[in-house]
This record gives structure tokens, C-alpha cells and sequence, in this order.
């Protein structure tokens, strides 16, 4: 099974990322623009939290609030479940599954940032790696 660390390098992505003073408004603005979920909550270069669609949904359209009035730190989730690089894809769906969350940012072993990773990211390689798998089968059993 694939690490991490194997499945950034191979897409590798530049997480992104609004300060916890933007408001939500930028923050929906840029997820639109790069059609993803989710952003990171960062001041320089420390995870401050995360802001998803589900942060939105939940804390800004339900209590109906403003979007372009709301800042980032009112309503972001503070508390970040990361994963490390040496973790397997099993190992962070799991996580992922168990915690009911639908985005995870990876850290190193010095607690460094280095890339995000999204549900979707771990089923279509979850799924190319059994198409793999089956291929080879298939090619043993003809042979």
C-alpha cells in the first residue's frame, strides 16, 4: 500500500490557504476558482485551522450570517487532524472515515506542512491500485 508521502509526490499540489482575518467570502471565492472543498487556515506558515464547505454551510448559511461580513476565524474548525507522510492511504481513509472528515493536511516529521489530501484523493487511488492488481491477476491466470 502506497504512503503519503508516495501519493503527494505523484500529484504533487501546493495547498491552499487564506489568513484567518480574510472573510468567508474570499475564502469561497478562491475555492470556487480551483474547484476544491476545502482551504487552510494558515498565519505565515503555521495551520491555524481549516475552512470547508461544510464550516459554511453549517455556521454562516444556517445562522444567516454574511459571507462578505464573516471573517475566517469566527468560524473555521481550529482543531486540525493532520496525517504524516509515512502513513498509508489505508491508514489516513481510516482517519478520515472515523473522524467524518473529508479533507486532511500532512505534515512531516518535523510537524512541517507539506500538502492536503481530500477523500476523493484516496478512493481514485485506492481504485487505480485494485484495477492494477486485477490487471496482473488476470495476466498470471492467462498465462
Amino acid at each position: 500500500m502506497k504512503t503519503l508521502k508516495q501519493l503527494l509526490g505523484s500529484h504533487p499540489r501546493q495547498p491552499l490557504a487564506v489568513s484567518p482575518d480574510d472573510s468567508v467570502y474570499v475564502a469561497l471565492k478562491l475555492m470556487a476558482e480551483h474547484n476544491i472543498g476545502a482551504v487552510l487556515v494558515m498565519t505565515d506558515d503555521h495551520l491555524e485551522g481549516i475552512f470547508s464547505e461544510r464550516d459554511y454551510a453549517r455556521k454562516v448559511i444556517l445562522h444567516d450570517r454574511s459571507s462578505k461580513e464573516t471573517l475566517i476565524r469566527e468560524i473555521m474548525t481550529e482543531k486540525v487532524l493532520c496525517a504524516r507522510l509515512e502513513q498509508t492511504i489505508t491508514e489516513a481513509m481510516t482517519m478520515m472515515t472515523e473522524k467524518h472528515i473529508r479533507h486532511l493536511p500532512v505534515v512531516d516529521g518535523e510537524n512541517k506542512l507539506v500538502g492536503i489530501i481530500s477523500i476523493g484523493d484516496l478512493v481514485k487511488e485506492t481504485i487505480a491500485e485494485q484495477a492494477f492488481l486485477i490487471r496482473q491477476l488476470e495476466q498470471y491466470i492467462a498465462s
